[in-house]
């Protein structure tokens, strides 16, 4: 047997050895996915005699990718430059590049990215004349994203739509979305996927050969996946069926990105002669650790039975704090990180703070800052989203692809030339008349009338375009940036307007141009501006982690997946914020199912100790709340714990199984007539995950709406109320949202005002 598989424990060498048919790997968190996943398409050259060129390898991040391809170029040798090891939009890129003409685009498409979307949609919502405040513009893009996930087109959706004045809104904003996008010969991050698939249903020889190219696939984080990305896999697989795909459906948290669970659940029913193998034996954590998780997660139904186990040895016993207040919490959190240095336990890069919301960073930073103690935050602003760079980007884009308006008005006046807005409107009114690019609008100044004498501002501008463009064949990507800084005088023209961040933002620079550089090196093939430009709109947050400084990390339980440390910070633990309270009164039991897989991820991203810690009270908004412990701490063993949780009574059965706990006793503290109505019901329901009903909550009293009447929810916003029933102790209203649809609440809960 080859030396690949040897290395390979006995379930993962199950894995490795199956290579023909269909394969579905459960594999557990710290299993080994990777190692599994690079040592079989070793075997399968080494050993089965498949090409290289035959394999295609496809992860979500481009960390993970570039994982898996070092390992993949050190096991494989010669031949592993064949391998196509990618994310699922760097594959479709590559694709499209060579064939997006085929379905009426030009192959030097831009991907827009979320700042462009939005500009997009406010220009779009201006036009239109759409109420912003009724729906914000981020609204009309997270449905338009969702349909595109689910492959629904402007035109099916406006059929779906009829008779609901939200829906209709979303389906005239959508069409138009799709319009300008097309005239800017641009792509945002979901058409990446659906346009390939549209491109291999349109054009058979195409996916053919791509079929035939791609005889053995495999996926990770197949748990992760959305509908349109089922559906390219399904596709690229349906001839060979040598499809591989390697997930862990505990591990699915991106339900609100449009991740599908049910593609790793219903993975048999698609291919009956699946074969499945579990990876349950854990490289990472201590058995406390795994147990821990393996209490929590096992309150799932929607799930697939397996369960980690180490042979690391069961580690110390899990710590919990409950302080008194978030401020505590975080003077707690930032003394152990100090105290644990300065014992030479832990370093700072071994440690890591994950909480549920973003706001709960504040007040940790303020300790960490106290404490003199070094500290990154994931998730901040991303390198190309700073200010410059996005100039910078702009300038490079509109030089690719002129038909990209959005890139073009935001240089047009970077530096300033004296073009107002009046002016660039008038552009953009002559280019809509006469159903041109915004660009294309400023080559034709002269012939739009209404703008006079200031088309000789603009007469500038497109010399310089056209310039740039001129050259690019003749000089290198680094010779282009200069230039553009030297002709815009863009570092000078910084200096003079932003004295305060002037330094940072000039280093920023650089450091763009290293990248740049950077780019041009590494090429194997001839770099280009569009592959420049596409690698960098591809860049996530998470390839920006950096884990070899020595700095503690503050996160959020999404940002942590895929990621592990020595000692884990897991805060914030408390009924009403994790889980939250809108997943706690939810009519989808789903929606906490996938609340308490985010709390399964936190705990596994723990190698050697775990902390986890809550505060009995949090401001909110401006309001204190008085929150009990979270259900998923209640879910642990009591005997994991160093120190006794209040109102714990869960015990260790003898297989491993939580017994159901007893009612949580709540300290009179938290009865405190300040408290939330739904703080004593969500205690008494920690022992068992179970959705609240109407009697476990407090009565919302009269009400001053009724049926008929417009209301506003302060996540949802405007709706009519449908329904309105009493129950036990509240009322049930039911109430049909404007771009959410119809939703069951409690009136104490919902806090409903009338319109």
């Amino acid at each position: 047997m080859s030396n690949v598989i040897d290395m390979l424990n006995d379930k993962q060498k199950e894995a490795a050895l199956h290579t023909e048919g269909p394969l579905l790997i459960l594999a557990g968190a710290g299993s080994g996915k990777t190692r599994v996943i690079t040592n079989r398409i070793a075997y399968m050259i080494d050993e089965c005699g498949v090409n290289p060129w035959n394999i295609l390898a496809i992860t979500f991040t481009n960390k993970a990718a570039g994982e898996m391809r070092s390992r993949v170029d050190d096991m494989v040798g010669f031949g592993a430059d064949s391998i196509w090891v990618a994310t699922f939009h760097s594959t479709c890129v590559r694709i499209l590049r060579r064939y997006i003409d085929k379905i009426g685009y030009d192959t030097n498409f831009t991907i827009y990215d979320t700042d462009d979307t939005k500009a997009v949609m406010k220009g779009i919502c201006k036009r239109l004349k759409v109420d912003t405040k009724q729906m914000p513009e981020r609204a009309f893009l997270s449905a338009i994203s969702h349909a595109k996930d689910e492959m629904i087109t402007p035109s099916d959706y406006a059929l779906d739509a009829a008779g609901s004045y939200g829906a209709e809104q979303v389906a005239k904003v959508y069409a138009e979305y799709e319009k300008e996008l097309k005239k800017s010969n641009a792509l945002d991050f979901d058409d990446l996927l659906l346009k390939t698939v549209e491109l291999f249903k349109a054009w058979p020889d195409i996916l053919d050969s791509y079929q035939e190219r791609f005889r053995y696939i495999m996926v990770d984080e197949y748990q992760d996946t959305n509908t349109v990305q089922f559906e390219f896999v399904k596709l690229l697989a349906a001839k060979y069926r040598n499809i591989c795909v390697v997930g862990d459906d505990d591990q699915s948290i991106y339900k609100f990105r449009g991740a599908n669970i049910r593609n790793i659940l219903d993975f048999e029913k698609v291919y009956p002669d699946a074969m499945v193998v579990k990876l349950e034996q854990n490289y990472r954590s201590t058995q406390n650790i795994l147990d821990a998780a393996n209490a929590v997660i096992g309150n799932n139904k929607g799930r697939k039975d397996k369960a980690l186990w180490t042979d690391k040895g069961e580690g110390g016993l899990i710590h919990f704090r409950q302080c008194d207040s978030a401020y505590d919490e975080a003077e707690y959190v930032a003394d152990s990180i100090a105290a644990n240095k300065r014992d030479g336990k832990y370093d700072y890069r071994d440690c890591a703070i994950l909480y549920r919301t973003n706001a709960q960073a504040r007040l940790l930073e303020e300790k960490l800052i106290f404490e003199g103690i070094p500290y990154d935050v994931v998730g901040g602003v991303n390198f190309y989203a700073r200010r410059e760079i996005k100039d910078i980007l702009a300038y490079l884009k509109t030089i690719d692809n002129a038909r990209d308006d959005i890139a073009v008005k935001r240089i047009i006046n970077v530096p300033r030339r004296g073009i107002g807005a009046t002016t660039i409107n008038k552009v953009q009114d002559y280019a809509n008349a006469n159903d041109i690019s915004f660009y294309d609008a400023l080559k034709k100044a002269d012939e739009i009338p209404s703008i006079g004498r200031s088309s000789d501002k603009l007469k500038p501008f497109v010399n310089m375009i056209q310039v740039f463009r001129s050259k690019l064949p003749h000089i290198t990507l680094e010779e282009l940036v200069n230039d553009i800084l030297e002709t815009t005088a863009y570092i000078e023209n910084l200096e003079a307007d932003d004295k305060e961040d002037e330094e940072s933002r000039i280093e920023n620079i650089e450091e763009f141009i290293n990248k740049v550089v950077a780019y041009e090196e590494e090429q194997e093939d001839e770099p280009t501006l569009s592959g420049f430009l596409e690698e960098v709109a591809l860049v996530a947050d998470i390839d920006n982690v950096n884990t070899d400084s020595n700095k503690v990390l503050l996160m959020t339980l999404h940002s942590a997946k895929g990621l592990e440390f020595p000692h884990v910070y897991l805060t914030g633990l408390e009924e009403g914020l994790f889980p939250s309270y809108m997943n706690i009164v939810s009519d989808d039991p789903s929606e906490l199912e996938e609340e308490r897989r985010l709390c399964y991820v936190g705990i596994t991203r723990a190698m050697d100790e775990l902390t986890i810690t809550s505060a009995r009270q949090r401001m909110v908004r401006g309001e204190t709340q008085y929150n009990a412990p979270s259900r998923f701490v209640k879910e642990i063993p009591s005997a994991l714990f160093d120190l006794k949780v209040p109102g714990n009574r869960i015990r260790l059965s003898d297989g491993n199984v939580p017994v159901k706990a007893k009612p949580y006793a709540m300290p009179a503290h938290e009865r405190n007539a300040k408290a939330r109505p739904y703080i004593a019901s969500a205690s008494k329901a920690m022992a068992a995950p179970s959705i609240l009903t109407g009697k476990d909550i407090g009565s919302s009293g009269s009400l001053d709406y009724g049926e008929g009447d417009t209301v506003r929810h302060i996540k949802f916003g405007e709706g009519v109320v449908l329904k309105i029933e009493k129950g036990t102790r509240d009322y049930e209203v039911t109430v049909d949202f404007k771009g959410y649809g119809v939703k069951k609440m409690f009136a104490g809960f919902a806090k409903l005002k009338k319109i």
